[in-house]
């Protein structure tokens, strides 16, 4: 049965009092507090013995009783937390609202220890409230309060109920199957978010992509029978002193190309355009709240498909870098569409910082797991922002090796300036994969980092990861 959940964002307490279900978060000692026991219609005694009942451990724990007519739920975050996790425990939190479950009307009440914390909380518990459904059945609607409790009352964050949204239209968008998700309707995806938003937008595809040089997008989504395309979305307010390009690799469909993927390692590659899609709806959330400097999206949109156009191992295609590449494994293929988009986009005048985020590698989970994303960054300072920004709003990322010149010798090739897969996988693979982004950008480079969000974006359901991280990160740079 489909289920419609709509979140609004109240700022104060009482609509906790009259919900149905109501789902309280945060750690123990918060929890405790004598007027919260009394705004959720409880004894503060009955709180204090119902937490003792909850053993949190790493991940988290919940008990519940019942206030009068209403279920009250108890998420007890972990109080373990390193010094490379976030503060705010949003790991924790997505599978404690799943417990409120998805048809009835219900509060999520998250108890920050600062003010800070309260986007990273609320963020995370919007991974459980999806908006694509396909069920069959009557479809009903219900809605969800969402608020954020600080030490002062309820915390007013104006970039909240953006972030929000724009979260889970990015998971929405990973979680559609191909057949409604090819690439034109992705580019109408952008074409409507532009709209509403008073973005410039600019596609290439067809015969555009040979006048513009975009050589590996071409080559990769040549075999599908919705082609390729380039999405640049602009927003350029007046007074702009910096510009800021956002990349996103926007791969629908990932079957391996020629060098096929198997059974157990196809499904899911639905969600290979999570980067594209948290690229779009960051910009977009960024845009509605106000950000004041020029600020592109580019989004490189192809279906590694197999046909009588596919690309082969062996094709050498030529990027939009103007570099050759000699093709040696069709399953590397979100490096070359990247490769072209921030070769192209470097090419319209060089941006202050660029960031490209992209379901790269499935090397990127051996190395940081699946909450942190990877980081590969040329400029320090940049890189220390991206793992501060992580860190205060849940989507934690950490940095991979960057060496560039022990990674370079991977992609040797005596037909081509390089090949598009390592020789080595044991050195480093995640790493090598960024660099050969890298291999394409201009000299001088601008500030670039490339974001590496196999781990944390890809499930059994979009998280909607990295429009956090890119909303928080972005007005620092």
């Amino acid at each position: 049965m489909p289920t419609q959940t709509s979140l609004t964002f109240p700022l104060d307490l009482e609509p906790f009092r009259r919900l149905p279900q109501v789902l309280v978060i945060g750690r123990r000692a918060r929890l405790a507090d004598a007027g919260l026991a009394e705004a959720l219609g409880l004894s503060h005694p009955h709180l204090v013995a119902l937490l003792s009942e909850a053993e949190s451990g790493d991940e988290g724990a919940t008990v519940e009783t019942r206030s009068g007519e209403r279920r009250v739920i108890l998420g007890v975050l972990p109080e373990p937390c390193s010094r490379h996790n976030s503060p705010s425990r949003a790991w924790a939190i997505p599978a404690m609202v799943e417990k409120l479950g998805a048809r009835t009307d219900a509060g999520v009440l998250l108890v920050v220890e600062q003010d800070e914390q309260a986007l990273a909380s609320a963020l995370a518990a919007a991974r459980s409230l999806p908006l694509y459904d396909r069920k069959t059945g009557p479809a009903r609607g219900r809605t969800v309060s969402l608020t954020a409790l600080g030490p002062a009352g309820p915390v007013q964050d104006t970039r909240l109920p953006v972030a929000v949204e724009a979260l889970r239209q990015a998971s929405r968008l990973v979680d559609m199957p191909t057949r409604e998700l090819h690439t034109q309707a992705f580019v109408d995806e952008a074409l409507a978010l532009g709209a509403s938003i008073g973005a410039s937008v600019r596609v290439i595809q067809g015969e555009l992509l040979q006048a513009e040089g975009l050589g590996g997008l071409q080559a990769v989504g040549g075999a599908a029978v919705h082609g390729p395309a380039l999405v640049l979305l602009e927003h350029a307010p007046a007074g702009a002193t910096k510009t800021i390009a956002l990349v996103g690799k926007g791969i629908v469909y990932d079957t391996g190309g020629l060098s096929l993927k198997g059974k157990d390692s196809m499904p899911g590659m639905k969600g290979d355009m999570g980067g594209a899609a948290a690229v779009l709806h960051a910009f977009g959330a960024l845009v509605r709240a106000g950000y004041g400097e020029r600020l592109q999206a580019v989004l490189c949109l192809a279906e590694n498909a197999v046909g009588p156009e596919a690309y082969r191992p062996d094709d050498i295609i030529t990027c939009a870098s103007g570099k050759t590449v000699e093709v040696n494994n069709t399953d590397a293929e979100g490096r070359i569409v990247l490769a072209d988009g921030v070769a192209w986009i470097c090419r319209q005048g060089l941006p202050d910082v660029l960031i490209d985020m992209a379901t790269l590698t499935g090397a990127a989970l051996v190395a940081t797991g699946k909450v942190h994303a990877g980081i590969y960054s040329n400029d320090e300072a940049l890189e220390l922002a991206a793992i501060a920004a992580g860190k205060r709003v849940g989507e934690p990322v950490h940095p991979f090796l960057y060496a560039p010149e022990l990674h370079r010798k991977e992609f040797k090739s005596k037909v081509a300036d390089m090949k598009n897969s390592v020789k080595d996988r044991n050195n480093a693979q995640s790493s090598c994969a960024a660099q050969f982004i890298a291999n394409h950008l201009p000299d001088p480079a601008p500030r670039w980092l490339h974001i590496d969000i196999a781990g944390p974006a890809l499930g059994e359901r979009g998280t909607g990861y990295g429009v956090g991280l890119l909303v928080e990160l972005v007005p620092r740079l």
